[in-house]
C-alpha cells in the first residue's frame, strides 16, 4: 500500500503595523531615553530643486525625506542618517549646538517578536511617517514616539543607545 502524504501549505497574510493599528495595544512597550548624542542636517533644498530624497537608511530600508524634514545620523557615522518629520524633531529633540542634538522624548519599545509568536524570521513592514520598512522580527524592536508615531528600532542598537526610562 502506498500513503500519499500531503503537505498543506498555509499562506499566511503578510504583517503590516501602522501607527493606529488595534495590535499596538496589546504589545509590551517598555520607556527608553536616548543615552547619544547625534548629528542633524536640515533637508533643505532650494524651490528650483527636487523636494523629495529618497534615503537607504543604516538598517536597509528606504525612507522619504521631503523639504523640511531633519536628517539625523550617528556621530561616528555620519553618512548612515534616517529622515525625521521637522515636527516630530520639533517635540523630541533638543539641540546642543549647531549640527548636535539629543533626543529628549521617551521611546517606547516592544519586541516585534511579540506580533510573530516568537518567530524571529518573519519580516514585518512597519509604515512609518517617512514611508515604509520590511524588517526581520528578530532583528528590531518596534519604537513609538511621542505623537504616536511608529518605527522599526535595530534591536542591537538598543544596549549602546538607549537606558531605560526612570
Amino acid at each position: 500500500m502506498v500513503e500519499y502524504f500531503y503537505l498543506l501549505i498555509v499562506m499566511s497574510e503578510p504583517i503590516v503595523i501602522t501607527s493606529d493599528d488595534p495590535v499596538l495595544h496589546t504589545l509590551n512597550f517598555t520607556p527608553y531615553r536616548s543615552k547619544v548624542e547625534r548629528r542633524v542636517i536640515p533637508f533643505m533644498p532650494a524651490p528650483n530643486e527636487i523636494q523629495v530624497m529618497d534615503i537607504k537608511t543604516p538598517w536597509g530600508a528606504v525612507l522619504t525625506a521631503t523639504s523640511g524634514d531633519l536628517l539625523i545620523s550617528e556621530v561616528d557615522k555620519p553618512n548612515d542618517f534616517w529622515p525625521i518629520d521637522a515636527a516630530i524633531f520639533e517635540e523630541s529633540y533638543v539641540l546642543i549646538r549647531p549640527g548636535y542634538c539629543i533626543k529628549k522624548a521617551v521611546t517606547l519599545l516592544a519586541p516585534l517578536t511579540e506580533l510573530t509568536h516568537n518567530d524571529p524570521d518573519v519580516t514585518v513592514t512597519i509604515v512609518t511617517l517617512e514611508g515604509s520598512e520590511d524588517v526581520r522580527a528578530g532583528d528590531f524592536f518596534l519604537a513609538k514616539g511621542v505623537k504616536g508615531e511608529i518605527w522599526a528600532y535595530p534591536k542591537d542598537k538598543i544596549e549602546h543607545v538607549m537606558m531605560p526610562a526612570d
